[in-house]
């Protein structure tokens, strides 16, 4: 009896332990879920204060979002001025004009603003069309020079003896480009943040079409050469241009000819703004992918943040060729900023943008995905104090 005993007990208490686990595996659950839940709120109500501050400013200024008024920067340059750091006084230009990428606003730098201004710079953000706060339908957003106009209209609205430093951020930085094109003489110097620093005659999206060929063919970079060059499928398309390299050609630099062509008909992100009979107007990437390509190094609050924040790229922008001269663009002093754990633009890829469009220097950001602004904020700090004090 006594050994029967013993085993009734011992299936009792495995019930009861299998219990608690199913009980505990439940509660934290419900928990998780409350605390992604709290996470969207506070994303939310963020996104919110953000779109209530940027209505202090009235017209076009509208769409700049600064953390703080004018009177409260006279405020704090009067009431700080003899605990500023010293080196501030090397700083010629102190005004920072903040561009983001594709599909974010002026809000993703709301650490950035914090941290330049603390240093007693003067950081201004910009919505550019069709993004952020701008009421305009990523469908009319249709060349450069409307997605960057918020742009354009500060810098031409700027006192002639008034220079900026212009930081672009992703597809921001063609926006950047297209401006130091039509106003070197007002641009002290431009700073890309693991940005499409295009060359003349080159797209936005080139930078990016080895990326997106691989989201609409996954594992194709780890095949053999020979392998799609004896079966090309649906792959014609990227071969025709390389139809006089033999089969053992790199793969890199020739497959992605043709990859433009391939997205606008092939991707299931398109977003058809005038209908599907029409080309397509715009793309926007399922949250997995955003998550995978821009934040995998992100806290979790400012991937909240962007998943109730993030509009929809309008693509004749970054489908457009630029023309940048050298009597203009090319007088230009601009600085590369590398993210190295970057999976929308790789470390290989914004390598290849430097071998073809050298800057005047080139910083690194170790452990930093493609928003460094997200999850290395010091560290790109430090980089942008740095690059002003640079004569």
């Amino acid at each position: 009896m006594g050994n029967r005993f013993i085993c009734m007990t011992k299936k009792e208490n495995g019930r009861n332990v299998i219990g608690s686990m199913s009980k505990g595996m439940e509660r934290s659950k419900r928990r998780s879920l409350v605390e992604e839940e709290l996470l969207h709120r506070q994303a939310l109500s963020m996104a919110i204060q953000q779109h209530q501050l940027s209505q202090r400013f009235e017209g076009s200024i509208s769409r700049r979002i600064g953390s703080t008024t004018s009177r409260r920067r006279t405020d704090l340059s009067e009431s700080n001025s003899k605990q500023l750091p010293e080196f501030l006084e090397s700083i010629k230009t102190k005004k920072f004009i903040l561009v983001h990428g594709e599909g974010f606003g002026a809000w993703c730098w709301y650490k950035t603003i914090a941290l330049l201004e603390e240093t007693g710079l003067l950081p201004t953000t910009i919505d550019l069309t069709g993004s952020g706060i701008d009421l305009t339908d990523t469908k009319d957003v249709t060349t450069l020079a409307e997605y960057s106009k918020p742009l354009i209209d500060y810098l031409e609205n700027l006192p002639e003896d008034e220079k900026v430093i212009l930081v672009g951020h992703s597809i921001g930085g063609s926006c950047v480009s297209y401006a130091l094109e039509l106003f070197p003489q007002k641009i002290a110097k431009a700073i890309f943040i693991c940005a499409t620093m295009i060359s003349d005659g080159q797209r936005p999206f080139d930078v990016f079409a080895e990326e997106c060929f691989l989201l609409l063919f996954p594992g194709f970079d780890t095949l053999e050469p020979t392998v799609y060059w004896k079966q090309p499928l649906y792959l014609h398309k990227v071969w025709v241009r390389s139809a006089y390299h033999p089969p053992q050609t790199p793969l890199m630099g020739i497959h992605w000819l043709g990859s433009a062509e391939l997205f606008m008909k092939e991707s299931k992100f398109l977003i058809y703004g005038n209908g599907k009979e029409k080309p397509p107007t715009g793309f926007m990437f399922e949250k997995e992918q955003m998550h995978g390509l821009y934040f995998n190094q992100s806290p979790a609050k400012d991937i909240a943040l962007a998943m109730v924040s993030m509009r929809a790229i309008p693509l004749g922008p970054i489908m457009e060729k630029l023309s940048l001269t050298p009597e203009k663009y090319g007088t230009s002093h601009r600085f590369y900023v590398q993210t190295l754990d970057d999976h929308a633009l790789s470390p290989d890829v914004q390598e290849k943008l430097l071998r073809e469009n050298p800057p005047g220097g080139v910083f690194k950001i170790k452990g930093s995905d493609h928003c460094p602004f997200f999850s290395k904020p010091q560290s790109l700090h430090k980089i942008l104090v740095e690059i002003a004090q640079i004569p």
